[in-house]
């Protein structure tokens, strides 16, 4: 996909666009340190907002868009999908 841009996310539709997994470690994105892998999804709103949800890997990718955990920590974000700084300013906190 490349470093997601504003423009990107006011052309593509509402839903994930964006998942994979991480481990949660100061390797990964060492949310609470635990070591354990995680999913995370990257989903555009109805708007052009978008946030970041991650869960345990053991729950389905519906589970994690449905009811993860929303990334708040800017390095994170970057970390997970990497974007431009206009995009940034849209992301849903």
């Amino acid at each position: 996909m490349g470093k997601l841009t504003l423009q990107m996310l006011k052309d593509m539709r509402p839903g994930v666009f964006a998942k994979g997994e991480v481990i949660d470690s100061q390797e990964g994105i060492n949310i609470m340190n635990s070591g354990r892998m995680l999913r995370w999804v990257a989903s555009r709103g109805k708007i052009h907002d978008w946030a970041i949800y991650v869960l345990s890997a053991n729950r389905s990718w519906q589970e994690v868009k449905d009811i993860g955990d929303k990334i708040f920590i800017d390095e994170n974000i970057r970390k997970l999908v990497p974007c431009d700084d206009e995009a940034f300013s849209v992301y849903r906190f």
